[in-house]
Formats: structure tokens, C-alpha cells, sequence
């Protein structure tokens, strides 16, 4: 495949702001797609859309070759989402890589893996050059108990419950992979780490990196919705509550191979994420 134009939708976001510089090393042209536009990515085509304004993102997707779907978490994701599906097929844009869920099914008792399961199902019967990535929680979801690591815990509701964790690093090279090359039509690819850890084990490699001792403290799910019941809507906290108790059952343990086959890298592990951040999680 020659170098496309690739449309990267939320551009600012974790996965986003990763697969931009991805994609660049592949030679792909990038057209960010951002909402703010005091928030616009250097060294790239920038256009500003929102996907709940289907007007200015037909205008985005024109003349590009590919699209990568990932949405802010909003409670109508997954209409936003089929919409956007929609618009690529409309707009004649011949691939679109969407970002769904690790164990994403329409019977799920975890709403988020409901509606990725949703959007998966419409994105395969509109006739659409597609294809699904699945990854597993991100270790990047650490940082946001950055302030507590620096004082050396922090807690979920996972208890000792193994998860397949990936860097977002790992995402974005993979779906920088498959946008640049063929092969992938129709193909759902589940994105993990190279093993699955504890929370207890991930503390541990924290502790290693930073040279102070981090521990994990296994919350009750109340517990740990009080503490972020003022920073996160309601629906939202609901979700995150069966997120993790799905990890806690043990439903996300298993590993696959599907980074190193798509990139030619092993995935990183919790150590070198670790490792990597030290910086940020070690300052009290």
C-alpha cells in the first residue's frame, strides 16, 4: 500500500497523540482531528471537527484514504460512533481502523464492551474496508493515580485478578501498522501485553523503577467509587465500577501476540512502562 492520508480522530487523546508520530515513521500523510482549536497538533494537517457535528466531519474525511475511529468516552460513544462509520462509507473512504474493547460483546454485563460490541456489528454489515482493534486496559491508566503512587499506594477494586495490560505505545504502532499496510480487511485484532500482571505486581515493578516503595491496596468497589465520585459523571463511574469487575473476575488475563506480529516488536512490559515513567509516578 502507498503511503496514505490518514484521518486520526481524538489526535489529542493518549492513543492519538501516539499513533501520529507512528504513522509519520510509516510515511503516511496525517490530518488530525481536533475539537479545540487553541489544541492543534505541530508538524501535521490539522482540521477541526467534533463528531457530534456529522457536517464538518464529511468535510474531514474528504480526500483522505483512511480513518482511525477512536471517541472521546461520552454516554452516546456508540451513536457517535456508527455515525462516524457511516460518514466514511458515504464520503468513499476506503478504510476505517476502529478502537474497541478487549472482550467486546453484545451480551456483556460491562456497558462499555456492549457498545464497542455495537459499533463492531454495524461497522461489518455496511460494507466498509474495516478492521478492529481490541486492546486490554491501559497501562496508562496508571497516571491518573499519579498523585497517590508519588505518596507511594495506590488502589482498585481488582484484588490479586491477573490483567493483560498494554502500553498505549503498543496501540498506536499497531493501528499505525495496519492503516499503512494490507491484509487486514475484515480482521479483529485483541491487543495485549506480553503477560498478565497484579496489581500487586505492578506496584512492584514501580517500586523497582522509582526506588521507592509503591504498594497496591485492594478497594472495596464503594470505596473507590467515593473517591471519584466528584470527577467522574455518573454513568461513567457506573462503567468504570464493571470495568473492573470484569479485570477482578479474571476475564482479561489472557495474552496475545497480535502487537509483534503487527509491528515486529515484542509488546512492552509493565517494567519498561515502568521504567519510562518513573519520572512522572516518583515525584512526591
Amino acid at each position: 500500500m502507498n503511503a496514505p492520508t490518514v484521518l486520526v480522530t481524538g489526535a489529542t487523546g493518549t492513543v492519538g497523540s501516539a499513533l501520529i508520530p507512528a504513522l509519520q515513521a510509516r510515511g503516511a500523510h496525517v490530518r488530525a482531528m481536533v475539537r479545540n482549536p487553541e489544541r492543534t497538533v505541530p508538524g501535521v494537517e490539522n482540521v477541526i471537527a467534533d463528531l457530534q457535528d456529522p457536517g464538518a466531519v464529511a468535510a474531514a474525511l474528504q480526500g483522505v484514504d483512511a480513518a482511525f475511529l477512536n471517541s472521546p468516552s461520552a454516554e452516546d460513544a456508540a451513536e457517535l460512533q456508527i455515525q462516524f462509520a457511516d460518514l466514511v462509507r458515504e464520503t468513499g473512504v476506503k478504510r476505517l481502523v476502529l478502537l474497541s474493547q478487549y472482550g467486546a460483546r453484545t451480551d456483556s454485563p460491562v456497558r462499555f464492551l456492549r457498545w464497542h460490541a455495537e459499533v463492531e456489528a454495524h461497522v461489518a454489515k455496511i460494507g466498509l474496508d474495516y478492521t478492529v482493534l481490541r486492546p486490554n486496559l491501559y497501562l496508562q491508566a496508571l497516571l491518573l493515580f499519579a498523585a497517590t503512587i508519588a505518596q507511594g499506594w495506590f488502589a482498585a477494586p481488582i484484588g490479586t485478578s491477573a490483567v493483560s495490560a498494554i502500553d498505549t505505545r503498543d496501540i498506536a504502532a499497531s493501528a499505525a501498522a495496519v492503516l499503512t499496510s494490507t491484509g487486514h480487511e475484515g480482521k479483529t485484532y485483541t491487543l495485549t501485553g506480553p503477560r498478565a500482571v497484579t496489581h500487586a505486581e505492578i506496584a512492584q515493578a514501580l517500586s523497582v523503577a522509582t526506588g521507592k516503595e509503591i504498594t497496591f491496596q485492594d478497594a472495596p468497589p464503594e470505596v473507590f467509587a467515593s473517591q471519584l465520585a466528584a470527577f467522574v459523571p455518573s454513568w461513567q463511574l457506573d462503567g468504570l465500577l464493571e470495568d473492573y469487575a470484569h479485570y477482578a473476575r479474571g476475564e482479561a488475563a489472557e495474552v496475545h501476540a497480535a502487537v509483534a506480529d503487527l509491528t515486529g516488536m515484542p509488546a512492552r512490559d509493565i517494567a519498561d512502562f515502568a521504567r519510562d515513567h518513573a519520572g512522572i509516578l516518583g515525584d512526591a
